[in-house]
């Protein structure tokens, strides 16, 4: 039976009830679902805690621990999130080798190495850049990137293995939502246990949840289960297995390259001209966390980890908001107001530190990311022609790849010119630093604008049906 449109009548009820069937509905289905995909979503919530709670305490880590400055700081923080995502592009294909098991135990049992040599680095080395504890830190950042390299490409391969056609979209909701709500986490868990134990104490938390999330994999995802739930898959395929008509191999090589998404200027430029607004995402891992813990005192300073992880959460809610109050509106336009409404707050950080200007830059900037962030990724998908979404999502991430590396390269400069460590907040320029942030990410609104006759001109909403 089909949802009800929620812009018919009943208005705002029917909206709200939509709303809160999307929020809840990954949480119903996952006690329904079958145990594999159990196994893979409890891995997936405690790694999400893990990742996004020690990123967003490295670069301090690198300050504090190792001895590097802002700028060598911001740079390690930078190698990791950019050779994540490289390291999905070379081991992805893990998965399709030594199947969704082995890939995630593979993967977790080098995270686990190397988020232990991450974390006694310090002890086994002497300070300084490339310093003894400087390379065994790295170490342990390559053990993170070839680890979370099979990681997440393995859980999304389960996730297609272990659904039909009918469950797929509420098994990647559930990925997203645990996603987000372990992402959130480390906001609870990491100050108490900073404060008592050094920031090397909550990594040592953080390996322990590695350690369980590996038991979970053991335990949960067994050959059994893996079995079971691939041929209830299998079973409600089976209504829908049409042979599709297979083309001679030249000609699937012409259709490839007649469609490769690089010719398309209008598709190269969408996924570029929004770098500027994507340096938000980085600076929430490599400028907020000293940001918080520097220019403000008492409550945000001692507990810097819950604001920089309290996005996350906002994900979690306005994300079904705004698709059910914006569903039917043009991608494009969706497009330009997002990007602006996710820019735009960057300047109430312009007018200096400020406990209720930071809340409202992280849900004012939270409401523009969901209105934007969610329907790019799918138009990507949807104007891709068939059997080539793969290369159309790898080279619409292309630029995320970039806007981490970039971003890495200037932050830690601001951060020692306007937000340097060991200065009183009031001797501190951060209100410099945000105005140049939000002039820098107000280009791609802009951009967007600016180019929006010519984009509309020949702009895909889907792919289009290739001629016989």
């Amino acid at each position: 039976m089909q949802d009800p449109d929620p812009t018919a009548a009943g208005g705002t009820t029917s909206i709200a009830r939509q709303t809160l069937k999307e929020i809840s509905q990954p949480f119903i289905d996952l006690f329904h679902a079958s145990q594999a995909l159990w196994g893979i979503n409890l891995s997936y919530l405690l790694e999400g805690l893990t990742y996004f709670g020690v990123v967003g305490l490295l670069a301090i880590f690198f300050n504090d621990y190792i001895g590097l400055d802002d700028i060598s700081a911001g740079q390690m923080v930078g190698f990791l999130t950019a050779g994540i995502t490289l390291g999905m592009l070379f081991m992805g294909a893990t998965v399709d080798l030594i199947g969704p098991r082995r890939s995630l135990l593979l993967s977790l049992f080098l995270m686990l190495v190397g988020r232990i040599l991450l974390t006694l680095s310090p002890e086994l080395g002497t300070r300084g850049l490339w310093s003894s504890s400087h390379w065994l830190a790295m170490g342990g950042l390559m053990g993170i990137i070839l680890g979370y390299g099979i990681y997440q490409p393995a859980c999304y391969a389960a996730v297609r293995q272990f659904t039909s056609e009918k469950t797929a979209a509420m098994g990647y909701a559930m990925l997203y939502a645990i996603m987000n709500l372990g992402g959130f986490l480390p906001g609870l868990i990491s100050p108490p246990v900073r404060r008592a134990y050094g920031i090397t104490g909550v990594f040592w938390v953080y390996v322990a949840l590695t350690v369980a999330g590996i038991l979970v994999i053991a335990f949960l995802l067994t050959r059994k289960a893996i079995a079971k739930a691939t041929a209830q898959a299998e079973n409600e395929r089976k209504e829908k297995s049409v042979q599709e008509e297979k083309k001679p191999l030249k000609e699937q090589i012409l259709f490839y390259l007649k469609n490769f998404p690089v010719r398309d200027s209008r598709f190269m430029f969408f996924i570029f001209i929004l770098i500027p607004v994507q340096t938000l995402f980085a600076h929430n891992w490599l400028t907020l966390p000293q940001y918080c813990s520097r220019a403000f005192t008492g409550v945000v300073s001692d507990n810097y980890e819950f604001f920089v992880n309290f996005s996350p959460l906002l994900i979690f809610v306005l994300t079904p908001v705004v698709t059910a109050l914006t569903f039917k509106k043009n991608t494009y336009t969706m497009m330009i107001v997002g990007t602006f409404v996710m820019a735009a707050p960057t300047f109430i950080l312009a007018l200096g530190p400020n406990i209720v200007g930071l809340f409202a830059y992280l849900i004012l900037a939270t409401l523009g990311e969901a209105t934007w962030s969610a329907r790019f990724l799918q138009w990507v998908a949807e104007i891709a022609p068939k059997s080539m979404t793969g290369i159309y999502m790898g080279i619409g991430q292309f630029p995320w790849f970039l806007t981490k590396v970039i971003t890495s390269l200037y932050s830690g400069w601001f951060l020692m010119h306007y937000c340097p460590a060991g200065v009183p907040p009031g001797q501190m320029h951060t209100g410099t630093m945000w105005f140049i942030y939000g002039v820098i990410a107000l280009m791609t609104p802009a951009g967007l604008l600016l180019a929006s006759k010519w984009m509309r001109k020949g702009f895909k909403e889907r792919a289009e049906v290739p001629q016989s």
